[in-house]
């Protein structure tokens, strides 16, 4: 078992306050918006299994998969952790957009490499050829959009607003079945004319801050991106908050952004994100469409579901990652953790005993396959691992 060190992104929708609050440290005054846990390329983990002599988690694991993934997980994936570990603080809202599933990422890629884009370009849409099913538990109130609301109740949101330009939408939405209503609307939303669009989001950034209550957020999300057509696609999306403890599974083809708060994420490893707005980022309209389920859907909710042995485990259809918790208590007896697949561990509150280690709010471990973990003390612990 070792002790992490994890970066910190600081993307600009990040909060300034969550993660320092968190870890106990005073905020710079920058936005941090994601602490990585795990080997992904862009910003491994860090450890020292020698005295002095630093290593990446990635370097770790291409040194020796078996012994730190396990036969089963090299197997299943390939000589790499298949997971990513994130604290996510969302200070503004994030991009709004959409994952592949397995075939269309593994296809995706295959044609941009063999058309030579280059893998950095602006306008590359696909970064590798996984798949990113990924899982948001909240650590605070915490404010998403998943998934597209039914038609009408989409277009009583647009129509409340009152914006001559957006009657048309509404037309749409009351007028079509519900897959071709939600295609055409935003097919119509993102190939708009810019000019009238910016001008369409303003009128409507006004509006919903007029009205307030249902439309609040709208507004919120049109003050940081003014003019931007997604504040429009924002309104076709089911509207959620999560209190602490509860979770959203986000898989393929599900449009979804996240708004505000504090969380613990999980995703299969991989950079493959498809955007539909509320960014200045690169939006691949005909492959975006291509990608979409046009369907109304649950959000879905996520609570743990309690074992005998105290582990909350958020149920998910994927295999790439596992995700549970243990709630700790003074005086319990220490809960033994093992799995023939690696885990990370990660302290969000209270103090945590792992082994000969201990953790603060923030501060994680990296368990090999088959390593068997003694965890106890007074607190919460996320523990990440694989199905096989």
């Amino acid at each position: 078992m070792d002790r992490l060190s994890n970066t910190v992104r600081p993307y600009a929708w990040g909060s300034t306050t969550a993660i320092p609050e968190l870890l106990g440290t005073a905020p710079t005054g920058e936005p941090q918006a994601e602490m990585w846990m795990g080997a992904h390329p862009g910003a491994p983990s860090r450890l020292i299994r020698n005295p002095g002599a630093e290593q990446s988690l990635t370097d770790v694991i291409a040194a020796d998969p078996e012994r730190e993934l396990g036969p089963a997980a090299v197997a299943a994936f390939g000589p790499r952790l298949p997971f990513l570990l994130k604290l996510l603080a969302a200070g503004a809202p994030l991009s709004l957009q959409v994952h592949p599933d397995l075939g269309q990422a593994q296809q995706g890629y295959a044609d941009e490499e063999s058309r030579g884009v280059p893998i950095d370009a602006p306008h590359r849409t696909y970064k590798d050829a996984n798949h990113k099913p990924e899982l948001i538990c909240a650590l605070t109130p915490f404010e998403g959009l998943c998934g597209f609301r039914r038609p009408a109740e989409a277009a009583e949101v647009i129509a409340a607003l009152g914006v001559d330009s957006l009657k048309p939408y509404v037309d749409l939405l009351h007028a079509r079945p519900e897959e071709a209503a939600l295609r055409e609307v935003l097919t119509a939303i993102l190939t708009a004319d810019p000019d009238e669009m910016a001008h369409t989001v303003g009128e409507a950034a006004e509006a919903a801050d007029r009205l307030g209550g249902a439309h609040a957020p709208y507004a919120q999300i049109a003050h940081h991106y003014p003019g931007d057509p997604g504040v429009i696609a924002a309104m076709l999306l089911n509207y959620v908050q999560l209190q602490p403890g509860e979770a959203l599974f986000l898989g393929a083809g599900v449009p979804h952004a996240y708004l505000g708060g504090l969380g613990v994420e999980i995703m299969a490893n991989s950079d493959n994100v498809l955007r539909c707005g509320l960014t200045p980022k690169h939006v691949d309209v005909p492959e975006l469409l291509r990608i979409v389920r046009f369907e109304a859907t649950d959000p879905g909710i996520l609570r743990p579901e309690a074992s005998p042995a105290g582990e909350e485990l958020y149920e998910t259809p994927v295999d790439e990652f596992r995700l549970s918790r243990y709630a700790l208590s003074s005086g319990g007896a220490p809960v033994a953790l093992t799995a023939a697949t690696p885990q990370i561990l990660l302290c969000t509150a209270g103090a945590v005993r792992t082994g000969e280690l201990d953790l603060a709010p923030g501060e994680s471990v990296f368990v090999p396959a088959d390593e068997t973990v003694e965890v106890s003390g007074t607190g919460t612990v996320f523990r990440a691992t694989v199905v096989v």
